[in-house]
């Protein structure tokens, strides 16, 4: 492999600005330019200290810094590789765990709630439904290879699955068992600033700025099934959707 001073630069010993601030520029600009591609492994800490003529500390420093920033992630004992930004088809009705799938990542959920329930008057405006109407809410940390990738709060109508028990690990896999399957949405996307509950579940900094989506689902009938609201990590999300020019 070509050392990476070679793609990037050597440091500069006579500069005011910190070696580890320098080597974190150096990295960073690597990964901007491709030097280092996504899921790519990072050389070991040996490595780059010797190709940037730098302690061992001065690296990890470096590292360090790129990880908390998420350009990095660390993979227990595998090393330090490149994060890989998601990019999510925003014109595509499919679940994270498909999403996942379909990039070759292990999707998995941390359950944080499993509840039964009435809408409250904002759930029951936006699922056109009663006062009073059951509902079954499911609140979770959505996980891509071990990194925390979004918190996802789902309500759907209790009318559209036989039990909380029935959802395990997809909701969307349960809806089609049911026969209740949303087949169409409205998705709305915001940005937002993390709040400290949800940084640290996310294993981001109070005010990171992420992306909110609230989509409502509907059934092949027309009526609304699902309100969810997901919390997307912005350092790792992309939303794409293809536009065409109406005839």
């Amino acid at each position: 492999m070509t050392p990476l001073s070679q793609a990037v630069g050597k440091l500069d010993e006579t500069s005011s600005l910190p070696l580890y601030q320098q080597l974190q520029r150096a990295l960073r600009q690597a990964i901007e330019s491709r030097v280092l591609g996504p899921d790519d492994a990072l050389p070991p800490e040996r490595d780059l200290a010797g190709d940037f003529s730098v302690s061992r500390i001065t690296v990890r420093k470096a590292i360090d810094g790129l990880v908390n920033e998420g350009m990095l992630v660390r993979r227990q004992g595998s090393g330090t590789f490149v994060r890989a930004r998601v990019e999510k088809n925003f014109s595509k009705l499919t679940s994270f765990s498909e999403d996942m799938r379909a990039r070759g990542r292990n999707p998995r959920s941390v359950w944080l709630r499993k509840s039964a329930g009435t809408v409250t008057p904002e759930e029951a405006l936006t699922l056109r439904a009663s006062p009073g109407t059951p509902v079954y809410r499911f609140h979770r940390i959505r996980f891509a290879d071990d990194a925390p990738m979004a918190l996802e709060y789902a309500t759907i109508l209790a009318s559209c699955l036989p039990s909380v028990e029935a959802v395990e690990s997809s909701l969307y896999v349960a809806l089609e068992r049911a026969g209740n399957r949303p087949v169409r949405a409205l998705q709305r996307l915001r940005a937002v600033l993390f709040s400290a509950e949800q940084a640290k579940l996310l294993q981001a900094k109070e005010r990171d700025a992420g992306l909110l989506v609230e989509r409502v689902g509907f059934l092949d009938d027309g009526r609304a099934a699902e309100f969810t609201q997901s919390y997307f990590r912005g350092d790792i999300y992309d939303f794409v959707a293809e536009l065409s020019v109406s005839s």
